[in-house]
């Protein structure tokens, strides 16, 4: 079964709430429906199942038919709908039903359980997981909350692919019970959860019927683990290796993928807090049961002629102990031989092929299931609760649906005694407690009879006579036992029960629809026929002690937890119970847990047999509502009363709706409810009331009291918000009068302290001024009185000296004194320059070192550094030959015109201009060739490229440039290709980067007016272009024009071309040190 779980695309307006036309849709509450008959009853449900309804009432009960395929009913937009929804105000939904589960449990304080029966494929599971996704999605947010909400979802996947398999009847039947307990706190918060599995079926392990697969956790193992994964646990991709999933074909399932599940259920495990220590453990041990279900034996006869085993395809046992960390030797003595103890002597006694093939298959069902125990154990760890104080409890079960195939076996019959368990509470909380709850609050109706399976429970499960002890006592009996000895102890005890027959009792001996090997029990779903083959072995459920001890003796951790009994430091004589003892038991408890809390039911009913969305068979769905107990509990809602409550809680719950009894009722609660209603004017025919409740008969008639008292829960509201209102205005005048008085004060208190500050700064201030005139006064006249005796010594002073001078004139000359200051002068002067002198630099005209002056010489000071350092450099320059100075000349024009303008400049200053790098001056054929010519004297000569002006490719050429002329010759022949005279050449321009391009401008003229500018590239450009820039100073008496850009034109074969240059960052697939030249009609780009 499909549900439809998607939310819906952010931005989709929602869905809308749907209505329901009775007479088009069918009846919603099958209560209304009429004629109360079987057919009827089908045929309402056939049409709103024609009409995608797949759910109706059948008054507190849901009825859900499986569709087969999604409906877009589960979206977040219908979780809000019926959140805090009254059970009928809305059309039928199984989120109305988890809703009033949920505040039951929150606001009445009502333990819950909601119960999902049907049969296999009617859609349990997934109606088990839309109950909790709903409780998820309504209970109270937070982060720890939230966590504990993802792992209790979480664990449904979990369980499905290690508890679910494909039957003939559903693609992901459950092969196990489970019954899940959530505990939430006094809010309604999530606390955590306990789960409870019930029988898990492991003879599917070993063996599967036609058309059925294995559990699923082994094709998600196989479809979804990668290569490196496989190859770790030893497995291959291909089911068909493996014995115990290759089943006629049918690992393959069009309804599941395989690979998306597996990382949906390792997510699973490691949000419900595996570790990936324990995942990898768990794979580890799946994996094992595949290799051990490969493992063969062949018979053999031993020499004192009993049959013994060899085994065969070793490699499988060899993978498993290196998985298991177990030596090869001791898991292959526990599966070929068995130890037996006779006395004080331990004997070894060999299997027959059979025996171990036994063996085998008993230790594949034992670590399947045994893991799978574990695995619930340590679910429950991570989600039990801790000590939270009071709890309240929302249980959700979903166990077997039942079960009848053409071939059924003891797990057949455990799972349908299930059923019957679940179908007797049924009956006793809802039809049996309905009639006895009439009867006992003395209200008049109709008796119905119904069916009561109480004595088929009696049948299975009586203790010393049920089915279950007689074969315990058959199990546990010394001596031959047998499938067939346990059916003989059947009839002779149970021969008489009109419930069960068997072909050895006197009233089916003629009957040949039963096998010889069967028995047939008559259950409330109609009449099942079992094999009692396989009965003793599966219920006693014996693993041989030896394989135990295998399993333990591993080193793999997990497995001495799953085979503690395998421990031989624990001896343990105590015979193990059996499956269908534990199974009872575990029945007993569930029954006992459930009658605990207060019910809800969802009864799942599937369309058709074929698993086709839109088929409804008629036949199908009849035999479901018979065997279900609908028909009789809708003539029980129908003769009685669709609810039931306390009187004193009726009372609390409505007592708003009526003045005398609001706001509270001092009589007994009986007479409240009686003044209660006959206020409400309502119709005694609609109600009545009991002993100690009160009870409603329809329920239109409840949804009308829920929504009065709804309007009076507002009212209510209203006075309380008015009255709340006024306390809190009057609670908040309080505090702005008190606020005021205390501001008041303070503001008095501050306005007389600022007073008081401004006349205390006032005094202070006058006060300060004051004295400061007082001081100033004082100052003033002691300054003036040292002034007037500095003024009588100077006077003094002057006077002594005009009298010395008056009484000696005659002693000395008129003009001493100018002369005395000139000699001072000169002395100063002197000083100077040879302190000057002493410290004169180095000659180095790059010694930038000069010895400072006082501020009276600064001047001259700055003059004489000059005059040195042009002294300096003139000496320096004195010491070059005439070749020296033209190199020296040749350098500074080249910082003239590259310093600053082109990158890689500076590299180049440190390298002399050799001029002639292929010493062409010695060259025999220049010398005879251009003995008489101008152009003999060689100012530079070298091996260039010149680039191509119309592809951008270069030729090697040599490059002579003479006193008058710059020529292009080809090296071999010294035959001149171009000669081009100092005196055309007009500009030349370069990039400012670091590439060795020059393009050489020349006027019109016969070398050049068809061919235009020159395009060069050489590692020595900067002393070319220096050099041809002194030259053509020389011929033409002016510089010529200088052009350093990274975009300008050039004359290219009579076209005026841009020159492009661009840095090679923007082209980092171009080669370090290589110059990329292409050409595109009037642009020439050069990648630098």
């Amino acid at each position: 079964m499909t549900f439809l779980q998607r939310s819906s695309a952010k931005g989709v307006p929602p869905v809308p709430f749907e209505t329901e036309d009775n007479n088009i849709e069918g009846v919603a509450d099958i209560v209304l429906l009429e004629p109360v008959t079987e057919d009827a009853f089908v045929a309402n449900l056939k049409k709103r199942y024609k009409h995608r309804r797949i759910y109706t009432y059948l008054g507190n009960v849901l009825l859900s038919v499986n569709p087969y395929c999604d409906i877009p009913i589960y979206t977040p937009e219908y979780i809000d709908r019926y959140r805090s929804r009254n059970l009928y105000e809305l059309p039928p939904h199984i989120f109305a039903i988890a809703d009033d589960a949920y505040r039951s449990m929150r606001d009445r304080n009502l333990d819950q359980c909601i119960i999902i029966s049907g049969e296999s494929g009617s859609g349990k599971t997934e109606a088990s997981k839309l109950v909790m996704r709903y409780v998820a999605a309504v209970s109270v947010k937070g982060h720890r909350i939230d966590k504990i909400k993802s792992m209790l979802l979480q664990s449904n996947p979990l369980l499905e692919a290690f508890g679910n398999a494909k039957t003939m009847k559903n693609d992901n039947s459950s092969r196990f019970g489970k019954y899940m307990d959530i505990e939430f706190d006094f809010k309604g918060e999530p606390l955590g959860g306990i789960i409870t599995n019930y029988l898990l079926e492991k003879s599917r392990v070993a063996v599967q019927p036609p058309g059925e697969r294995n559990f699923h956790i082994f094709y998600q193992v196989l479809g979804g683990a990668d290569v490196s994964h496989l190859k770790s646990l030893r497995l291959s991709r291909n089911p068909e290796k493996y014995r115990l999933l290759n089943n006629h074909d049918s690992y393959i399932a069009d309804t599941i993928d395989d690979k998306a599940a597996f990382l949906a259920t390792k997510a699973a495990m490691e949000a419900v807090g595996f570790r990936p220590e324990e995942v990898q453990e768990v794979l580890t041990i799946v994996a094992g049961v595949l290799k051990i279900g490969n493992v063969e034996f062949q018979p053999v006869s031993n020499i004192d002629g009993s049959e013994g085993c060899l085994l065969i395809k070793e490699y499988e046992l060899r993978d498993l102990c290196d998985m298991f960390q177990s030596p090869d030797s001791v898991l292959q003595t526990a599966l070929t031989t068995r130890r037996v103890e006779a006395g004080s002597e331990v004997v070894a006694i060999e299997y027959s092929a059979t025996e171990a093939h036994s063996a085998r298959d008993a230790l594949c069902k034992a670590l399947y299931s045994r893991l799978f125990t574990w695995l619930i154990s340590k679910l429950n760890e991570n989600i039990r609760v801790e000590n939270h104080g009071k709890r309240k409890c929302l249980g959700v079960l979903d166990i077997y649906g039942f079960e009848v195939f053409e071939h059924n076996g003891f797990e057949q019959f455990v799972i349908n005694y299930c059923n019957e368990k679940l179908q007797q509470l049924f009956i006793e909380l809802t039809l049996k407690e309905e009639q006895e709850d009439y009867v006992k609050e003395g209200i008049t109706w109709t008796h119905i009879d119904y069916f009561n399976n109480e004595a088929i429970c009696d049948l299975v499960d009586k203790s010393h006579v049920g089915i279950l002890s007689i074969l315990d006592e058959e199990c546990l009996r010394p001596g031959e036992v047998s499938d067939e000895s346990f059916l003989e102890r059947l009839t002779q005890k149970l021969e008489q029960h009109k419930f069960l027959e068997t072909r050895l009792g006197r009233r089916c001996q003629n009957d040949k629809s039963l096998a010889h090997d069967c028995f047939r029990i008559q259950h409330y779903a109609g009449a099942v026929t079992y094999s009692v083959a396989g009965f003793i072995e599966k219920n006693s459920d014996l693993l041989y002690r030896d394989l135990s001890q295998a399993m333990f003796a591993c080193n793999l951790l997990l497995l001495k937890s799953l085979f503690p009994e395998g421990n031989p430091s624990r001896v343990c004589l105590k015979r193990p119970t059996t499956a269908g003892f534990k199974f009872k038991n575990s029945m007993n408890a569930l029954m006992k847990n459930l009658h605990m809390k207060n019910p809800s039911y969802i009864r799942c009913v599937k369309p058709n047999e074929s698993q086709t969305a839109s088929k409804f068979d008629d036949n199908v769905v009849r035999r479901q509502v018979k065997y279900l107990g609908l028909m009789e509990n809708l003539r029980v809602r129908r003769s009685g009363f669709c609810f039931r409550q306390l009187h004193l809680q009726f009372l609390n719950r409505y007592k708003m709706l009526s003045s005398k009894t609001w706001p509270n009722w001092s009589g007994p609660p009986r007479k409240g409810v009686e003044a209660l209603m006959k206020e409400l004017r309502i119709d005694l025919v609609e109600y009545a009331v009991g002993i100690s409740k009160v009870f409603i008969r329809n329920p239109i008639m409840l949804f009308e009291l829920e929504e009065k008292r709804r309007l009076h829960l507002g009212q209510l509201a209203t006075l309380l918000q008015a009255v709340y209102r006024g306390w809190r205005c009057r609670h908040a005048y309080q505090k702005l009068r008190k606020s005021q008085i205390v501001i008041a004060k303070n503001w008095r208190r501050y306005e007389a302290r600022q007073e008081f500050l401004t006349q205390r700064n006032a005094v202070s201030t006058i006060s300060k001024n004051f004295k400061c005139w007082q001081a100033k006064q004082e100052l003033q006249h002691l300054r003036r009185m040292q002034l007037m005796l500095w003024s009588v010594a100077v006077i003094r002073k002057y006077y002594f000296g005009w009298r010395v001078r008056r009484l000696l004139r005659h002693k000395f000359r008129r003009n001493a004194a100018p002369i005395i200051v000139r000699a001072m002068q000169l002395y100063i002067r002197w000083k100077f320059l040879l302190n000057l002198l002493n410290h004169l630099p180095s000659m180095s005209p790059l010694d930038k070192q000069w010895p400072p002056a006082k501020p009276l010489f600064h001047d001259i000071n700055t003059e004489l550094r000059k005059m040195h350092h042009r002294w300096r450099c003139c000496k320096y320059r004195s010491k070059f030959d005439q070749a020296s100075r033209s190199r020296m000349r040749e350098k500074v024009a080249a910082s003239n015109i590259f310093k600053g303008r082109k990158e890689g400049y500076s590299h180049s200053i440190a390298h002399p201009f050799r001029g002639d790098y292929v010493r062409l001056r010695a060259n025999y054929k220049w010398k005879k060739a251009f003995k008489d010519s101008p152009d003999n004297y060689v100012v530079f000569a070298d091996m260039i490229l010149k680039i191509n002006r119309s592809s951008g490719k270069n030729t090697a050429n040599l490059l002579v440039m003479s006193t008058n002329a710059l020529l292009l010759m080809d090296q071999r022949m010294m035959s001149i290709k171009y000669r081009i005279p100092v005196t055309d050449i007009t500009r030349m321009s370069l990039s400012p980067y670091r590439d060795q391009i020059a393009v050489f401008h020349a006027k019109e003229s016969e070398a050049t007016k068809k061919k235009g500018d020159f395009i060069i590239e050489s590692n020595h450009v900067i002393e070319i272009v220096a050099k041809m820039f002194l030259l053509i100073i020389n011929a033409n008496g002016k510089p010529p024009e200088m052009v350093i850009a990274s975009e300008f034109q050039a004359n290219l074969n009579a076209v005026m071309v841009n020159m492009v240059f661009r840095l090679e960052d923007t082209f980092p697939e171009l080669p370090v040190g290589v110059i990329k030249v292409t050409r595109k009609g009037n642009r020439m780009e050069f990648l630098v």
